[in-house]
């Protein structure tokens, strides 16, 4: 841009103008993001309710957005705006407007006084610099600045104060953040910019609508969350439309053709079935506006109102035809079976607790058996014999029986040939393998004895 003035300002202004051209970028960084917040690329829930039709029914699912109207900002380039204005004083007043100018180029200076001293870039909504160049600075164009800029079609509102001192005294002049706002002191008579920068493609571009602005309609089944819904419906700017979900409910769903021009995407279900019972969500994305929403509906069917039968006769209300009429008492049954699968993690814990339980019934049943065991040879090896009359059934202990030394028949395999010393202790050692000799007892000697005492 270029700056007339006296030829002994020249030098001073274009060192002024070279020192501001250095510093826009590292102010347009600092701008741009305070200007242009962070935009969410996740959809926002702005309503949420609970509707319920009767079954055979026309439902309509409301979602409506007036700044989801397809205007063509291309051709209506009064949308985006911006303005300077000025509050004086040190504490700032009420402000006043200096300069505007559209999107299309046209500038609007207010004062009579400032149509050749305020200037602004013609291309500022190509580059993003919306800075305003004061060609001579006056005492009184002290005060707060602020560069505010306008989306109508978007409902954007941003803005940046910008603080201007005067002084005399060149070595002061620069410029320095207080904190909050940027603070300018310039020399007197000398050009003064006040930068402001935003180069969010808000600002700068003319997307086309019809690539920017998508629709999309989705319904999840009873118990089915969120993150798993069914797509219903895409609808896009451009006309183009593409359809989901099952049969059964594809050829009976509906938005009207001319949705983005009236910014009505309601959906329509024609007739409503018993299955058509879910949660639906009609999502707007505007990547151009930054617009991310979400309408979410909670569908209820009921079962249809019974008709009256007909009356052909007023007396009696009977009829006289004699086609067979349906049994009233006979309920409306659903032929159509929602399954609910499960969630993965749920599905494996619950396999893992069967195996868990199945191993410690097992450990149970291998330490009864060795119990079992350890106590049977505790108790020794007794068996029950069974006896004809009284001692039927008595236990016998094999221990009890006292095996006689008498009635054992030595097994030799082979005579010991010894030799003894003489015949006493050769008659020892033949008693001494020998079978014991019987003991002879008189009983009639015995009973004398006792008799006689």
């Amino acid at each position: 841009m270029h700056v007339q003035g006296p030829p002994e300002r020249a030098s001073a202004r274009q060192a002024l103008v070279l020192w501001w051209s250095c510093c826009s970028e590292g102010f347009a960084v600092l701008l741009s993001s305070g200007l242009s917040g962070p935009q969410t690329a996740g959809s926002s829930v702005v309503s949420e309710s609970a509707v319920s039709w009767a079954a055979g029914a026309r439902a309509m699912l409301r979602c409506q957005s007036p700044r989801m109207v397809w205007t063509q900002d291309r051709l209506h380039d009064r949308q985006r705006v911006i303005h300077w204005d000025l509050s004086d004083g040190p504490a700032g007043g009420s402000p006043r407007r200096l300069v505007d100018m559209y999107s299309a180029g046209e500038q609007r200076v207010y004062e009579t006084r400032d149509r050749d001293r305020l200037l602004l870039p013609p291309s500022a909504f190509h580059d993003g610099n919306f800075s305003l160049l004061i060609r001579a600075v006056e005492e009184t164009d002290e005060g707060l600045y602020t560069c505010n800029l306008h989306h109508h079609y978007c409902h954007l509102y941003e803005s940046l104060a910008v603080r201007l001192e005067v002084t005399d005294n060149p070595r002061a002049a620069g410029a320095h953040w207080d904190g909050e706002k940027e603070v300018l002191v310039a020399e007197r008579g000398a050009p003064a910019l006040l930068t402001c920068v935003n180069r969010a493609h808000v600002w700068t571009d003319r997307h086309l609508e019809e690539a920017q602005q998508v629709v999309h309609w989705d319904r999840q089944p009873p118990g089915v969350p969120h993150d798993r819904a069914d797509r219903l419906l895409d609808l896009y700017a451009s006309g183009e439309r593409r359809a989901y979900g099952p049969p059964f409910l594809r050829d009976r769903v509906a938005v009207a053709s001319d949705a983005f021009a009236r910014g009505d995407f309601s959906l329509r279900i024609d007739p409503l079935e018993p299955a058509d019972e879910g949660t639906y969500s009609c999502h707007l994305h505007h990547h151009y506006c930054g617009l991310h929403e979400r309408r979410v509906f909670h569908l209820r069917v009921t079962e249809p109102a019974a008709e009256p039968p007909p009356r052909d006769s007023p007396g009696n209300g009977s009829s006289h035809s004699g086609a067979p009429r349906p049994d009233p008492t006979l309920a409306r049954g659903r032929s159509v079976i929602n399954v609910i699968v499960p969630e993965g993690r749920a599905h494996f814990f619950q396999q893992l607790g069967y195996v868990l339980a199945t191993l410690l019934l097992f450990i149970l049943l291998l330490i009864t058996v060795i119990l079992a065991t350890r106590q049977r040879r505790r108790g020794g090896y007794e068996y029950s014999v069974k006896k004809s009359g009284k001692s039927k059934g008595k236990d016998v202990n094999m221990v009890e029986f006292a095996v006689a030394t008498g009635d054992q028949v030595l097994y030799r395999s082979e005579d010991i040939q010894l030799d003894y010393k003489n015949n006493i202790l050769k008659e020892r050692a033949g008693l001494a393998h020998g079978p014991v000799p019987a003991k002879y007892v008189d009983l009639d000697k015995e009973f004398r004895k006792e008799y006689c005492k």
